[in-house]
């Protein structure tokens, strides 16, 4: 606890010295040369009491511990306080016993003169009022134990160490928990790498017994997911390789075919036939079947193929990283394999050259086709000499939360990272823990719609919801019932968007009116570049603690209704995105817009703040992901075009024509830890984009999929070392995958 308060203390003299707050500081200093908590150093406290005593400072040594006794003492419990008052006794006693022992007898009775009233009614002090009188003390069998070194020595050791599991126990603020948490979490992220690597031992040395007992034999057999890797042209492979061993014909039916086209003849041996699942054109050149050629559809089929086998090659090697064998052997069998490929291409060409009936131009193409196929592939699966390419993430679990049994609209995780709260259509409010067991831990039905959610941000134990009749309720998630229940504004009851202060002293609150024309049937012309209903609208702020309205802020050039909210760490900027196609940027601490700029045609459906705070990111209603830099007055630093399914309106097809539409209300995209990667909607799960340093580039790099209904909202919480990335769709479920970075 000592190093945490000067390290703290070192801290807060760099904040004040940096905010130029001097005059604090001065105060800082002086307050902490008259500390007389020491900087709750033992050492110190101790040292103290003993220089009271050795100056025969009475009135000193009283008062200082009687300011302990305030500050510390009191708050123990009962069963503590014999153990200070045997202390007390000590000490006045080890100054009587340096009084006498220094011939100044004179101290000796003002101290009796100062503390009888408090000391002649106590059964211990009745025979040390005869102290000062007698001739030899320490001569006396009564008071000769006190005026050893040994007992002196003994008490002050008592002392240093009731002191010290004093500041032990005693609850400190969270800022001297710091260093603590530091090195807890440095602990943990060690642990965490040793288990990663032994987890990786593990699976390289099954993977070694596996190969052992399937094929004792063969020492460069190629791992179990490539088996299935390239199947194209095997066809045309395995009669030209019967041809030149027939012997091997009867063993080729046993063997795999693409086993039996990359692996020497020499090194052929029988193997388990995979059983096949679908039919497939592919599935029967495998099988030694002649390929059936269709005009037209012939390409087509081959780059489906191509592309299938490629996404299982990647998704296999996410899974296993860890080779079998050496380098220097694989590279050696790959260019043995790729040799061999060669002559049998050519053999294939020779002999399909010689036959009438086929053109000349498709025995020269279609070889060449087939290798350059043959080498994309090899590349793509890393067999081609070329870097293996490692996925960001390695997902170490996906869990379905399925208490909602209609579309979700909200889905948002707390400050801690342990729970989660989700609205669906219904107004069903369910709040759920994701600390170890899934468990749901409050919930509740309204009696009106619900539009919005959020957490209040410093008890995050209190939700905000807001209505489509103009009112916003604050829940409490520990005791299940609403503490205080507002009205915003008459007029435009719908409560389109809730965001909280960073501080927790305020939060916004996006109020519009109601919508009296469907988006979808007939839109309003001309209020909209897309067509799109623009309602009018306000945007309010708010205090926390009384709950009521501090203003309202201006939206040029008319009022209109504000979707999506956001504030940056510290809650001096607020960004939003309204239904005119406009971003704005409000200055808190000045409560006005500071920049505002036409982002997109519609309606602007979510927007965020980048990880350092330079740019924004939006989604709007023309399916764009745009980059803006707020330092040049919005300038776009650049522009994606997302499929329609990541930006909506999101559409659910049922029974006998029965089609359910969602308008975007949650969070369409949220970033990691570090702002370098992006998970958005899809129909069938979330998707992770990685986003260059730049901005000038955006790829897919993980599918996070399990779901079997459009993705309408997702939330990505790195509040752990391990990420936690939510996505809701609308038939009710809740996916809950948990990522490990991999360490580049």
């Amino acid at each position: 606890m000592t190093s945490a308060v000067e390290r703290t203390d070192d801290l807060v003299r760099e904040y004040l010295t940096f905010r130029g707050f001097t005059n604090t500081l001065k105060y800082f200093e002086a307050d902490v040369k008259a500390d007389k908590d020491k900087g709750f150093r033992v050492d110190r406290i101790v040292e103290q009491l003993l220089q009271f005593i050795q100056s025969y400072d009475l009135n000193g040594l009283l008062d200082y511990w009687g300011y302990l006794e305030r500050r510390l003492f009191s708050r123990l419990e009962d069963v503590y306080r014999p153990t200070v008052r045997k202390l007390k006794t000590s000490l006045f006693r080890y100054y009587l016993v340096c009084t006498i022992q220094s011939s100044r007898t004179d101290k000796a009775h003002d101290f009796f003169q100062k503390q009888a009233p408090e000391l002649q009614n106590q059964a211990e002090w009745k025979e040390w009022f005869a102290l000062p009188f007698l001739p030899a003390p320490d001569a006396n069998p009564t008071f000769s134990t006190y005026f050893s070194r040994q007992w002196a020595d003994t008490f002050t050791v008592s002392l240093h160490n009731f002191l010290s599991v004093l500041f032990q126990c005693m609850p400190v603020p969270t800022i001297l928990n710091f260093d603590a948490e530091c090195q807890r979490i440095f602990r943990t992220q060690e642990e965490n790498e040793s288990l990663r690597q032994k987890l990786f031992a593990l699976q390289a040395e099954a993977h070694r017994l596996r190969k052992e007992s399937d094929d004792p034999v063969v020492h460069h057999k190629l791992p179990h997911y490539v088996c299935n890797m390239d199947r194209l042209g095997d066809s045309e492979l395995n009669m030209v390789s019967n041809q030149r061993n027939p012997g091997s014909a009867v063993q080729s039916q046993k063997t795999p075919r693409f086993l039996s086209s990359l692996l020497p003849q020499s090194k052929k041996v029988a193997t388990k036939t995979p059983q096949a699942t679908v039919s497939s054109p592919t599935q029967s050149a495998a099988a030694g079947l002649p390929l059936k050629k269709e005009p037209g559809n012939s390409q087509v089929q081959k780059t489906r193929e191509v592309l299938t086998v490629t996404k299982e090659v990647k998704s296999a090697q996410s899974i296993l990283s860890v080779p079998t064998v050496s380098d220097a052997s694989v590279g050696q069998q790959r260019q043995r394999r790729l040799q061999e490929r060669k002559e049998l291409f050519s053999k294939s060409q020779q002999s399909t050259e010689k036959k009438p009936e086929t053109s000349e131009a498709e025995p020269e193409a279609r070889p060449e086709t087939q290798h350059e196929q043959v080498e994309a592939l090899m590349k793509s699966s890393g067999l081609g000499g070329g870097e293996k390419p490692e996925q960001p993430f390695i997902v170490l679990s996906q869990e379905e939360y399925g208490e909602h049994h209609s579309s979700i609209m909200h889905c948002r995780v707390d400050c801690s990272g342990r729970r989660v709260a989700s609205l669906d259509v219904d107004g069903v409010i369910k709040v759920w823990s994701i600390d170890g067991i899934m468990q749901t831990k409050a919930s509740a039905i309204s009696k009106s719609a619900l539009l919005s959610l959020e957490w209040a941000t410093k008890r995050d134990r209190l939700l905000l919801l807001g209505s489509e009749v103009g009112t916003v309720r604050l829940y409490d998630t520990e005791a299940k019932k609403n503490l205080c229940e507002i009205g915003i504004v008459d007029d435009m009851p719908r409560i389109l968007s809730l965001a909280c202060n960073p501080s927790g002293t305020s939060f916004v609150c996006s109020a519009a009116a109601p919508c009296s024309v469907s988006h979808v049937d007939s839109p309003i012309p001309g209020l909209g570049e897309n067509g799109s209903n623009q309602v009018p609208g306000r945007l309010l702020l708010w205090d926390t603690k009384t709950m009521k309205q501090q203003l309202q802020f201006s939206l040029e050039p008319m009022p209109i209704a504000v979707n999506c909210t956001s504030f940056n760490h510290n809650g001096n900027l607020l960004v939003t995105g309204a239904a005119d196609g406009f971003i704005r940027l409000f200055d808190m601490q000045q409560h006005q817009c500071a920049l505002s700029w036409k982002a997109h045609i519609g309606e602007v459906y979510s927007v965020d703040f980048s990880y350092d705070e330079n740019a924004v990111y939006s989604i709007g209603e023309d399916g764009k992901f745009i980059q803006w830099d707020i330092h040049k007055s919005g300038q776009k630093v650049s522009e994606y075009s997302l499929p329609p399914d990541a930006t909506g309106p999101f559409m659910l097809s049922g029974y006998s024509g029965y089609k359910q539409v969602q308008f975007p209300r949650g969070r369409l995209f949220a970033f990691d830890s570090e702002g370098n990667y992006m998970l958005t909607c899809s129909n069938n799960g979330g998707v992770i984009y990685k986003l260059s340093s730049d901005g000038s580039t955006m790829e897919s790099c993980l599918s996070l999929g399990g779901h079997r209904a459009p993705v309408v909202t997702v939330d990505w919480s790195t509040a752990v070392e391990c990420g936690t990335c939510l996505t809701a769709s609308m038939d009710g479920k809740i996916r809950l995958t948990t990522l490990l970075a991999q360490k580049s």
